[in-house]
């Protein structure tokens, strides 16, 4: 009985290729089954859209004088020599490869380069034995739409590659991260070659059949990852093993898989394809797979701290109630701080409070629990904002975001599956419902909100903004989203509601007026007889001092813009370091601290004049006495200045920083007062 089933789709297959089917329609025949070598080229041909290319070989001139022609000629030798075919054979193949890659290159105005998958990809297509006319079309046709360009040092696919580890599996992700093992060091021939160059030929046939069908180039990068993931637990277990055998582990994967593996694998890739947000891919797919000019910035996906999801794609699955069970439906967590929260946000949002977690770490910690809590009552409940996959929600103003990036992180360091970020923030949220925003968000006060006050929006728009404006046209989504609500508003009330056993969210303020030292400021005890020596403690004791703290603004001093490396080079100076300087409000800059003989100097980036810098203060060492860090936050550092007062301290002011290298650096700023002291004492 199942031969007769066989040999029904196979009829069915050959009477669709006469009548010119699509990719589409292929696919729902074959059902995962492994196309028969009789029907191949023409699946292939038709799922490529080569069937009326004509033969481009014409055009060859048959001079084969590329600069590295003889590289690319031993390069298909060595090749050819692998095959074990009989000698005749062997000539005609080389002469094959050669002419195809070579008349590539010239009608491409590209240049050939050992190991970067072209000759391997045309194993298989060889394997077809077609006419070369053929052969060069369905090569060029692959090399276009289904290779992702950049797969070099540092390139785009290798970035978005480790992005989707990080989304699906982010333990296996830090763990490789923390052995310092990048995605390039193991995968790139994977994704050059489409695993031709890794795989046995029959295998690399059956994944290419179905690759194909699906028409869609992403769908490599999930099998890259269903490939890392199926070593999961062999390399977890392999935390006190060097580096390169692991690199070796990885690298080898391909080589184990068998053709009776393939369609649970391509299964299983097509299953996480379902998992990730489509938006995440949608920007980048035309400038990886296609001949245009467009340039990708690769800062932009290698200094990601998680995957980005579009504007669009949230509200779509926050208001459309998806038949496909297998759909992405976002939990959305509203991370910006309480004020700007209050001025209005979508209803279904979860909020937590961004600088719960530096201010109040128990708090935040509390919070993060009624989070997961209120994602499984929704989940459970069925409700619209219910989902498995979280999305975070910054200000999209990028002073602001430090700190939601530092909640996104703490989700990732606990090795949270399916977390990610909107990409554009509150700004996206609000640009994408224009004139509607009033129906679509709650508690919308345009006077508070932050977007609506002219000075402020101009910053920090991100890269999709635009295009979310573009995708507000959308009226649909827009109505539809007005309409549901109230409905969403009532639920997201009833979560709320379960919630106030499990927030706490202290309305901590801050006195912003000028600072005054008065006779009633904070003192710090200190030895009798002893210079103004400074401490080095944890913080906790001391919080209630950042009453004290005072953030430098423009008005405060002489405007000083310094050339960084050069300020740096400067003959006095000891050491510096990158940081953030963290501010009141919650706000973080870019900075440098700079250790010299006598001052600590702090040097502020300046947005979008790159190397330049403001000199924001020059506290002289002998006036900071104390130095404390966050128990739960170590490189959150804060100094102390002040002067004595009898056998007090009077605290003056203070400065904090987030610096990555906190030990080291303290330690610099430490010896060199002790340096300074001494010199006096001398």
């Amino acid at each position: 009985m199942a031969g007769d089933d066989d040999d029904t789709w196979l009829i069915e297959l050959e009477s669709a290729l006469l009548d010119g089917c699509t990719a589409q329609e292929i696919n729902a025949l074959t059902k995962g089954k492994k196309i028969p070598v009789s029907l191949r080229p023409d699946v292939w041909l038709l799922c490529l859209n080569c069937q009326d290319a004509g033969n481009q070989l014409l055009l060859f001139d048959e001079i084969f004088d590329l600069p590295n022609q003889n590289e690319l000629r031993d390069d298909v030798k060595k090749f050819v020599e692998k095959l074990g075919n009989e000698e005749d054979d062997k000539l005609a193949v080389i002469s094959d490869v050669e002419s195809i890659i070579t008349f590539y290159c010239k009608s491409k105005n590209t240049t050939y380069t050992s190991n970067n998958g072209w000759i391997d990809i045309l194993l298989p297509l060889l394997s077809l034995k077609l006419p070369r006319s053929d052969t060069y079309n369905l090569f060029e046709r692959i090399l276009k739409l289904y290779t992702p360009k950049g797969c070099s040092k540092n390139g785009v696919p290798c970035h978005i590659l480790r992005l989707i580890l990080q989304y699906h599996d982010p333990e296996l992700c830090s763990f490789l991260d923390t052995k310092r093992i990048t995605p390039e060091q193991y995968c790139s021939p994977w994704l050059k070659s489409l695993f031709a160059g890794t795989c046995s030929l029959d295998v690399a046939l059956y994944m290419w059949d179905l690759y194909f069908q699906r028409s869609d180039p992403f769908f490599i990068f999930f099998l890259c990852l269903i490939m890392i993931i199926n070593a999961r637990e062999q390399l977890l277990q392999m935390k006190n093993d060097d580096k390169t055998a692991i690199i070796q582990i990885l690298t080898n994967m391909p080589a184990d898989l068998e053709a009776n593996d393939v369609s649970d694998f391509c299964s299983l890739a097509h299953y996480y394809s379902l998992k990730t947000p489509q938006s995440f891919r949608d920007d980048v797919l035309e400038v990886l797979f296609s001949e245009s000019e467009l340039e990708i910035n690769s800062r932009l996906y290698s200094q990601a701290l998680c995957l980005p999801v579009a504007v669009h794609e949230l509200i779509e699955s926050a208001t459309l109630e998806l038949a496909n069970s297998d759909s992405v439906k976002f939990f959305l967590v509203d991370c910006r701080p309480t004020d700007q929260y209050n001025a209005g946000h979508l209803s279904t949002a979860f909020h937590l409070d961004c600088n719960l977690m530096l201010q109040e770490p128990a708090a935040f910690n509390t919070a993060v629990q009624g989070l997961l809590n209120a994602q499984r009552q929704a989940l459970a409940a069925g409700s619209l904002a219910a989902g498995e996959h979280l999305c975070f929600v910054g200000s999209g103003r990028t002073e602001e975001d430090s700190y939601a990036h530092m909640v996104v992180a703490s989700f990732l360091k606990r090795n949270t599956k399916h977390v990610s970020m909107l990409d554009g923030g509150f700004v996206a949220i609000h640009d994408y419902f224009g004139p509607h925003m009033t129906d679509c968000l709650e508690e919308h006060n345009a006077s508070a909100c932050l977007v609506c006050v002219p000075n402020n929006t101009s910053v920090g728009m991100s890269k999709n903004v635009a295009s979310a404006t573009k995708t507000s046209e959308n009226m649909i989504t827009k109505q539809l989203f007005s309409k549901l609500s109230s409905a969403m508003k009532a639920k997201s009330q009833e979560v709320k509601g379960k919630l106030i056993e499990y927030i706490v969210n202290p309305n901590s303020t801050y006195n912003n007026s000028e600072w005054h030292v008065s006779a009633n400021d904070r003192k710090e005890q200190r030895y009798r007889n002893v210079p103004p020596v400074f401490s080095i403690n944890d913080e906790d004791e001391d919080s209630r001092s950042d009453s004290l703290r005072h953030d430098l603004t423009l008005s405060d001093s002489i405007e000083e813009i310094v050339n960084v490396q050069s300020f740096l080079k400067e003959p006095n100076t000891i050491d510096n370091f990158q940081c953030q300087e963290v501010l009141l409000n919650g706000y973080m800059h870019d900075s440098y601290i700079v250790v010299t003989e006598t001052h600590l100097i702090v040097l502020r980036d300046i947005p979008n004049k790159r190397g330049l810098a403001k000199i924001m203060s020059r506290r002289p060492l002998s006036t900071i006495v104390k130095i404390t860090a966050k128990k739960r936050h170590p490189e959150l550092i804060t100094f102390k200045y002040g002067i004595p007062d009898g056998d007090n301290l009077l605290i003056k002011d203070m400065d904090r920083f987030l610096i990555p290298n906190a030990s080291v650096a303290t330690k610099v700023v430490s010896n060199q007062i002790v340096q300074q002291l001494d010199n006096k004492l001398q």
